[in-house]
């Protein structure tokens, strides 16, 4: 990372499906950023210039997939940046869970 993180958030989301849905994230993002990931753990690292933003340094989300949910935890450079990264975190996962969508993340 550029700069150390200064703020972060934690969601368990109840879903069976954990180990799929992170998997599909981590394929989708290793297109274009730096991914790497089991079947039961990813990090998924977002530049601080990503899509043409600003942030203080780079941010990392981490996905952990148990039998009944799906942890997701993020690590940004700023309370900005944290939004947004939920905000796609979210859309991204509901788009590959539509069966399941919306689902109930619970920000910590």
């Amino acid at each position: 990372m550029t700069n150390p993180t200064t703020t972060s958030a934690a969601a368990s989301v109840p879903t069976s499906h954990g180990s799929r849905y992170l998997q599909q994230l981590c394929k989708h993002w290793a297109h274009n950023l730096k991914v790497e990931f089991t079947a039961d753990h990813g990090t998924v690292t977002f530049p601080k210039d990503a899509r043409g933003a600003d942030f203080p340094g780079d941010a990392v989300a981490t996905f952990d997939a148990a039998a009944d949910a799906l942890t997701v935890r993020i690590d940004a450079s700023s309370p900005e940046q944290l939004e947004a990264l939920k905000g796609a975190v979210a859309r991204h996962l509901d788009r590959f869970a539509f069966r399941e969508a919306p689902l109930a993340f619970d920000w910590r």
